[in-house]
């Protein structure tokens, strides 16, 4: 079980932030949303710092003292011999376009990477729950992985979603905590079983405009109390030409 949340104004230690990395990264293993040595992590550590894992070591066995520590420009590790993450450049946008974010998650769910693959989009108004959450699970351009083109390519989406599947890649999920980010991840893939088992039964679906837009009136209240742009990552204002059901 991992501990969510430090004792309300208590700052989270750093090395109660590296357990935490650990516990997140062995969560993505064994649910089967990384494979080998794919996936990283990063969290603020304070100012101009973050927590990073290191290149080449798999998600599900990393120790707390194998976290690197970098700074937001993305400098030195601090001298120690492991490398950040090839992704770094992706994390080190995320902060840049979000200083409400304190954590990323990048992994590769299976089903949300197919639904990229076969060009369909996890946008569609489908799940009362993403409508509220998350407004909508937009997929980015392809990019190649590990350089800029992938900074580039989540930039413009970045601003206004949490959770991002990125084509042919993988997923990008963002929090104000490591398990919130972890949370959306499992979000953004249990969308895509779902999506998949109902295309599988015939149709998907989508939820007529009223319904999407009582939903997205939850949304605007949930957004409010977090003091947060109360159009971000809504999809509502086109759901207008959603069809009711798509092959």
């Amino acid at each position: 079980m991992i501990d969510r949340q430090p004792a309300a104004g208590r700052r989270v230690t750093e090395y109660e932030l590296r357990q935490e990395m650990v516990r997140v990264g062995r969560l993505l293993w064994e649910r089967g949303y990384v494979a080998a040595t794919d996936g990283n992590l990063s969290a603020r550590l304070g100012p101009g710092r973050l927590l990073v894992t290191p290149s080449g070591v798999s998600k599900g066995f990393l120790s707390e003292h194998d976290l690197v520590v970098i700074g937001l420009e993305g400098g030195s590790p601090g001298g120690r011999s492991a490398r950040p993450s090839s992704e770094i450049l992706m994390h080190l946008e995320v902060y840049r376009q979000r200083p409400d974010v304190c954590a990323v998650v990048h992994a590769h769910p299976p089903a949300a990477i197919a639904f990229s693959i076969a060009g369909v989009s996890l946008a569609r108004c489908v799940l009362p729950e993403v409508i509220v959450t998350l407004g909508g699970i937009p997929t980015t351009e392809y990019a190649t992985p590990g350089t800029t083109e992938v900074s580039e390519s989540i930039r413009q989406a970045l601003r206004s979603y949490d959770a991002l599947v990125l084509a042919h890649h993988g997923s990008l999920t963002v929090g104000k905590t490591l398990w919130e980010a972890y949370l959306l991840l499992e979000k953004v893939e249990q969308t895509a079983q779902i999506t998949l088992a109902a295309q599988q039964l015939g149709r998907v679906h989508t939820l007529p405009p009223e319904a999407v837009q009582k939903l997205a009136a939850k949304r605007v209240e949930m957004l409010q109390g977090e003091g947060r742009n109360l159009c971000e990552g809504c999809s509502a204002c086109i759901l207008g030409d959603t069809p009711k059901s798509v092959p």
